[in-house]
């Protein structure tokens, strides 16, 4: 007796969100550790810390810039330590880790060409070891919307209906 596979028969597309995960380190740059007395950015300290850092240690890095303190700390700030740590790093945004996959994730799937997924029944699966983003399952969902036949969340072999295009 012959064992048929149907899900591999069934022209289903599996789409794994971990298959597009940027490689490199993530480094959360936390402002608080510069502030005096963990309350105030002292512009001149600050502009000290700034000349002197060594920049070239986030080389190829994806970087979060926060402050986790309740303190105020200006724009101008995130945007001084964005201009020294944009030419090593892969990326520089303000927020945290979440946030900067959010936005890598946003930007990878904004290159995607939903065409080729014209009329497809699809799978994105689910359940993986990587931090994707639950913002870029949502984003994948509403891309794929337009263009499928159908959208279903988990496994090949167990999955969430989620969209069914109407006869």
């Amino acid at each position: 007796m012959e064992i048929i596979n149907k899900v591999a028969l069934s022209g289903i597309v599996t789409i794994d969100l971990e298959e597009f995960y940027p490689q490199g380190e993530r480094v959360l740059f936390d402002i608080k550790d510069l502030l005096f007395q963990g309350l105030i950015l002292r512009e001149k300290d600050f502009r000290e810390f700034v000349k002197n850092e060594d920049w070239t240690k986030y080389k190829n890095k994806y970087v979060a810039l926060i402050c986790s303190a309740d303190a105020i700390v200006p724009t101008w700030a995130y945007m001084l330590l964005a201009t020294q740590l944009e030419p090593y790093v892969k990326k520089v945004v303000f927020g945290n880790l979440e946030i900067l996959e959010t936005i890598l994730y946003s930007e990878i799937l904004g290159k995607l060409n939903i065409n080729d997924y014209k009329d497809a029944r699809i799978v994105i699966k689910g359940c993986g070891h990587l931090p994707v983003p639950k913002a870029a399952y949502v984003e994948i969902a509403r891309l794929l919307r337009p263009v499928a036949k159908s959208i279903m969340y988990g496994e090949a072999c167990s999955t969430v209906p989620l969209y069914k295009q109407a006869k």
